[in-house]
């Protein structure tokens, strides 16, 4: 059977009057890709910045590889082997690509505090190599790449920082068919490599069933499905969705 490598159970976050997350139980195995599906507003956000350690909850528990797991913030939980990637990728467009690769982990050389720029160089052609993403010249700046290479990077940066646990939001929102696919591929390849465990933030449905091998749904801070994709379907999930507003509707209009 597959190692459980992360659990949330019973997570609850409020900001004010509004409850974002309600009771939430969660949990990803090695080597998995989890997809986590919910329209906007729904959790999915605030759940993601919860388990890389950017918010705390206000009521429940984490496990991280069976023990409790309670980051002090977004470094201690990278150094505990989670790492996210954001919608805005927090690249710099002005930097290279290696530049970018080590933003904020920059390697330098001893005893003089001075950048190691060729020993970053080679080390972020072999992470890309290694991923399988191959980018012309990494001593461009990023703002001259396509939206699928600049995501790539970001993944191949969170990975390069030998997290086990990366967490996407939305990697491929406003992407092309071609720019998509590349993701996907790198996707496919970390799960084949069976070191990575994935929770995938999507809006689309097909694409659930092309990356993952589980599904989530979360609608109004309470996940209402736990499935393998093999046993559900892009239907099952719409009409999930379209019974929940209906009910809503009943609900509101009492």
């Amino acid at each position: 059977m597959p190692e459980e490598v992360f659990r949330a159970e019973n997570i609850s976050k409020r900001f004010g009057p509004v409850v974002a997350l309600r009771d939430v139980n969660l949990r990803l195995e090695q080597g998995e890709v989890l997809g986590l599906l919910g329209d906007n507003g729904a959790g999915k956000s605030t759940l993601m910045r919860i388990i890389c350690g950017f918010d705390r909850p206000d009521e429940g528990r984490m496990l991280l590889r069976g023990e409790p797991y309670e980051p002090r913030g977004v470094v201690d939980a990278r150094a505990l082997g989670v790492d996210a990637v954001y919608q805005d990728l927090a690249l710099i467009d002005q930097l290279t690509v290696h530049q970018n690769m080590f933003l904020h982990r920059e390697r330098v050389r001893r005893p003089l505090p001075v950048l190691a720029n060729r020993r970053m160089r080679a080390e972020t052609k072999a992470a890309l190599d290694e991923i399988g993403i191959h980018i012309p010249n990494i001593n461009a700046p990023v703002a001259r790449l396509s939206g699928g290479q600049r995501q790539a990077i970001a993944v191949a940066r969170t990975v390069k920082s030998e997290a086990d646990i990366i967490l996407l939001d939305e990697p491929l929102a406003a992407m092309g068919t071609r720019e998509g696919a590349l993701i996907l591929d790198l996707i496919d390849r970390l799960k084949s490599s069976g070191r990575v465990s994935i929770i995938l933030v999507l809006h689309n449905y097909v694409q659930v069933f092309q990356a993952c091998d589980r599904v989530n749904l979360i609608q109004d801070g309470s996940i209402t499905l736990d499935k393998p994709t093999s046993e559900t379907s892009v239907e099952e999930l719409t009409q999930i969705v379209v019974d929940q507003y209906a009910q809503a509707r009943r609900q509101n209009a009492a």
